[in-house]
This record gives C-alpha cells, structure tokens and sequence, in this order.
C-alpha cells in the first residue's frame, strides 16, 4: 500500500500544480472605481478532485510506514 500512496501522491500534487495554473489563467480581470476586480470562469472540479488523491496518497503513505513497523516488531 506504501507503493500505491507515493504513486498517489506525485500523482496528485502533478494534478494540483497543473489545474491550478490553469485554474488561475482562466481568470478575467476588470477595474471597477479604480479597483480591479477578477472574476474566475475555471472549472475547479480537477483542482478538487487532485487534492483529494493528493490526500488519499498521503493517508496511504503514512499508514503503510505504520505497518511495516508494526510487522517488523
């Protein structure tokens, strides 16, 4: 399980990288009484769903750390 939770997590943490800049490009910006204002038209459904296996990858990480100390003892 240790194996799969490190292909989870660089799995994830690549996903949030890259849906997050593309999350941040996808953002129109206009000036409202000397403000600026950004308005974000980007779908954050593959920014969630990264973090959530980025989560999930760390979970099964730690957990597997866990037993293998445990089955060594």
């Amino acid at each position: 399980m240790k194996i799969v939770g490190i292909i989870l997590l660089i799995l994830g943490i690549i996903g949030v990288v890259i849906f997050g800049i593309q999350a941040m490009n996808d953002s129109e910006s206009f000036s409202v009484l000397g403000a600026e204002v950004a308005v974000s038209k980007a779908n954050w459904t593959p920014l969630i769903a990264s973090a959530i296996v980025t989560v999930i990858g760390i979970v099964l990480t730690v957990s597997g750390k866990k037993s293998i100390i445990n089955d060594s003892i």
